[in-house]
């Protein structure tokens, strides 16, 4: 899995959800943007992203939500909405250069251009996306498709931080990617 790029922008979001069909696929929005950069060369993590988004869809976040992301009402109401949480997470990647974007799946990368589509603003992110849930079941040599707390079970890592918080998975990623190309 070696790249040309300088850094893997490796990024996990959350959104809303709910598991009685009250929010569609096609209306979930992002309402926590993680986010490491991880050197390519090194594989040190150099810099860190997060934030909250406040929706609009769908502003109520559903007990499920909540539950299953630990993010409250009160985290996305105190927040930006996505085009000003957008500018600013931007602002934090461009200096980096070469960079390859990176998730755990295709969610994220669709579901940022479901945003995009929604505000009416550029998908940010030039180049390609390295869906990491397909390279590492390649670099175990297995047709599985592997969750990113079983990847960490499979490579004999505990999960650290809290799941289904985008920061954390995203450093949790990181370290899959870092025991898979070192």
């Amino acid at each position: 899995m070696k790249i040309t790029q300088d850094y893997y922008l490796i990024v996990d979001l959350e959104a809303t959800c709910a598991n009685d069909h009250s929010v569609p696929r096609h209306r979930m929005e992002i309402i926590e943007i993680g986010a490491v950069m991880l050197n390519s060369k090194t594989l040190q993590l150099e810099s860190e992203y997060q934030s909250f988004i406040k929706p609009i869809l769908h502003p109520l976040l559903t007990e499920f939500c909540q539950s299953l992301t630990s993010i409250s009402q009160q985290d996305v109401d105190a927040a930006p909405l996505f085009p000003d949480v957008l500018q600013d997470f931007q602002s934090w990647f461009y200096p980096f250069g070469s960079y390859l974007f990176c998730s755990w799946g295709d969610f994220d990368k669709n579901q940022f251009k479901q945003d995009c589509r929604l505000h009416n603003i550029g998908y940010p992110f030039s180049g390609g996306h390295l869906n990491l849930k397909k390279a590492f079941s390649a670099a175990v040599n297995s047709k599985r498709k592997f969750g990113m707390s079983g990847a960490l079970n499979k490579l004999g890592l505990q999960l650290e931080g809290t799941h289904h918080r985008g920061i954390d998975d995203a450093r949790n990623i990181a370290r899959i990617v870092q025991a898979i190309v070192a």
